[in-house]
């Protein structure tokens, strides 16, 4: 009876996954959906701690190890997301998935030292004593779990700026060594005597680490969002080894899920840089180590004042805005909504216009701005956007930089060419705000800055926003 009961458990737990991955597709939705799939995930856990059997009817005993270590990573996984500040949260993103693929790697270790210590008494192979598909299943989990810890630790480290990219001469040809010595070393635990398959096998491990490693570091940061997602698409193949491993529907169902919705987001990503995987990973697109030619100034750009930018705004029919990693750093989306909600009470129709990468991670503008409580409905993707800005009075760029350069249009010497961007030069008034004149993170030169349309409004977003805001009211 138990074991009917545990089933309809996952069952319950698989649909909270899928009808919680269902409504973060909207924004209006996400916090309910994401409240569902964590109570199935919790059902899941606790039916599977009081209800899972094994070895003729036997459960699970030691539940002081097991609600000890939930209440201490359920703590530090609580403190670190109350604590972390929103231009942090792509760097904690890529650190939770990596240590969802850790988990799914120690999974593998353990199973594999589970049949190693079983058989090791034996004289005999380890492929004689092993059922291949168990072991490929093992294998795979261990590999993808490894590269996805050690990926997305780099990641993190990278969109910290704790780490820099790195980039040397055949380093694609060297990942692409370490990668075969990885599955060669798996092969050879798998026809390894059985007394000594373990060697090889945490060789495997050791080498899919460094692989992780060298996977992500010449990525540049431009690259980030879709690196995310890629990794976090390993996490969820990997978790879905676990679920093959224990035969646990819901571990499957949920794996599975990651993994798919990691893939169609990375493809996503791709899309809307107009590039493909492949360049992707081996492009370096944003890498400090590409930029080597000194870009040469591109003529003189106009700088506009608070009042002059205020009242051009103040009386415009219609604004749109432009977040992106500015506005994260300077933690200006409550002023931006300030600033939002005071036009509109002037009769100013005001929206927001999204790049699909802008920021460090997917979604992350989306982030920043329901946390703020700005509208949905004022959200526009970069089609629609692109549909309305010749019909905008002024156009307000916050920190936003490679996803509005002309170059992407106009330079195919550009490493950005090709890529769909903001078109904000068709509005009638583009006003930039930047700290400084400094290249984005591509690291090349924003033509658009020398525009005849663009005026540049230098400062910290938040600060600028404020002395908009106060300027505004005076009028």
């Amino acid at each position: 009876m138990g074991i009917n009961i545990l089933t309809l458990c996952y069952l319950i737990a698989s649909v909270t996954y899928i009808l919680g991955l269902k409504m973060l597709s909207n924004p209006a939705t996400a916090r309910r959906g994401n409240l569902i799939a964590a109570g199935g995930m919790t059902l899941a856990i606790l039916a599977t701690i009081f209800l899972y059997e094994y070895d003729g009817g036997l459960r699970l005993h030691n539940y002081a190890w097991i609600f000890g270590g939930i209440f201490i990573g359920g703590l530090i996984g609580t403190l670190t997301a109350r604590k972390v500040h929103m231009t942090a949260m792509p760097e904690l993103v890529s650190l939770f998935n990596g240590m969802g693929g850790a988990c799914a790697a120690l999974i593998s270790i353990v199973e594999f030292d589970h049949l190693f210590h079983e058989n090791k008494i034996d004289a005999a192979f380890f492929s004689d004593k092993t059922d291949g598909g168990m072991y490929l299943i093992i294998v795979a989990g261990a590999i993808i779990g490894s590269v996805s810890f050690a990926g997305s630790v780099v990641a993190w480290g990278k969109l910290s700026g704790k780490v820099k990219d790195l980039s040397f001469r055949g380093q694609h040809i060297a990942n692409l060594v370490v990668l075969l010595m990885t599955i060669s070393a798996a092969f050879f635990a798998f026809h390894a005597n059985v007394r000594h398959a373990n060697i090889p096998f945490f060789v495997t491990v050791l080498l899919a680490l460094i692989y992780g490693i060298l996977f992500v570091l010449p990525i540049g940061g431009a690259d980030m969002p879709v690196v995310i997602s890629l990794l976090n698409s390993f996490t969820g193949v990997a978790a879905a080894c676990g679920g093959f491993l224990y035969d646990n529907k819901a571990m499957l169902t949920g794996g599975i899920l990651v993994g798919a919705a990691g893939t169609l987001l990375t493809i996503l990503m791709c899309k809307a840089m107009n590039r493909s995987l492949k360049n992707v990973l081996i492009g370096s697109f944003g890498a400090t180590a590409v930029h080597t030619t000194v870009t040469q100034p591109q003529g003189a750009y106009k700088e506009i004042s608070i009042g002059d930018a205020a009242m051009l705004m103040n009386y415009a029919h219609k604004v749109m805005i432009v977040p992106g990693y500015g506005l994260a750093v300077a933690q200006a989306q409550h002023a931006c909504h300030e600033l939002e909600k005071l036009l509109t009470d002037k009769g100013v129709e005001v929206k927001y216009a999204i790049h699909p990468v802008a920021g460090r991670m997917p979604g992350h503008m989306n982030v920043l701005l329901a946390e703020a409580d700005v509208s949905y409905d004022n959200l526009l993707e970069m089609e629609q956007a692109n549909e309305e800005f010749p019909s905008t009075d002024v156009v307000l760029v916050l920190g936003a930089n490679d996803v509005v350069n002309p170059a992407a249009k106009n330079d195919p010497s550009s490493p950005i060419y090709g890529m769909p961007i903001l078109d904000v030069e068709a509005a009638k008034t583009c006003i930039v705000n930047k700290r400084s004149m400094k290249p984005g993170y591509a690291g090349i030169e924003n033509d658009l800055f020398f525009r005849p349309k663009t005026s540049m409004l230098f400062g910290d977003a938040k600060k600028v926003l404020q002395d908009l805001i106060a300027e505004i009211k005076t009028l």
